[in-house]
């Protein structure tokens, strides 16, 4: 509680408001593991158990309290995919991530839980109420591709339904590599690393990770070990052996 309490007064969000979030959490996390059970027992298919995950009552008041302090610093939103280093180097390109709103600083920082799988629905409550104030374009960093994160399945949905209502809206995808030195840069389309490169689709920008990966990345880069993990697996799943 003393830390919770220290991050949220540095962030700026009210002791009384902070307190009443305190008590949403904690009942969260005490009502989540009967819901877990319920959706492994009502059914196997993933994305219904997600459903019935995120029926968390106490995190749905949670994230009510504190969507004011989902506000973001700067003009532009920003989503990432592949690890905390692109939360960072999206903010540093001028945009603002979940983690860097009020509210996402704190928990950013907070272990809440060591168990994600009684933390993980309010994160994906947070996420869609987060994505749900989008008024103008999102920049979305993907350094590791994966179809069942939160970005895709859950972010990117809601953000074309907000699409459809606000034609301000718009995805601007950035396939991003880390190099060994640990400097993170983005992918062009004939396969250079530059300050800069945007793209009007995600399949377009999938297109060029999976290549750059495929051509360029070195195995003793440790850095992007995981980005290249990712890229074999998805590739595997859709039939193809060995990067071929």
């Amino acid at each position: 509680m003393g830390t919770y309490q220290k991050l949220t007064q540095a962030a700026g969000i009210p002791r009384a408001e902070a307190d009443d979030a305190w008590q949403l959490l904690l009942g969260g996390v005490d009502s989540q593991r009967a819901l877990n059970d319920a959706a492994a027992a009502r059914t196997s298919d993933r994305q219904e158990q997600r459903e019935i995950r995120a029926t968390n009552s106490w995190y749905q008041e949670f994230v009510k309290l504190m969507t004011k302090h989902l506000e973001i610093k700067t003009p532009t939103m920003a989503l990432w995919a592949g690890g905390i280093e692109v939360n960072d180097y999206a903010y540093e390109k001028g945009h603002t991530p979940l983690a860097q709103t009020r509210i996402g600083s704190v928990l950013n920082v907070l272990e809440l839980h060591p168990d994600w799988k009684l933390t993980g629905p309010m994160w994906s409550i947070l996420s869609k109420a987060f994505v749900s104030l989008a008024t103008g374009p999102v920049h979305i960093f993907v350094r590791a591709y994966a179809p069942d994160s939160i970005l895709i399945r859950l972010e990117v949905p809601e953000l074309r339904l907000v699409r459809r209502l606000n034609p301000n809206v718009r995805l601007i995808w950035h396939p991003v590599y880390t190099g060994p030195d640990g400097r993170t840069r983005e992918i062009s389309r004939d396969c250079r690393l530059v300050d800069n490169a945007e793209y009007d689709g995600r399949d377009t920008c999938v297109s060029s990770l999976i290549q750059y990966l495929r051509l360029f990345h070195d195995a003793s880069n440790t850095k992007a070990a995981p980005a290249h993990k990712s890229m074999e697996q998805l590739l595997a799943v859709n039939g193809h052996k060995d990067g071929v």
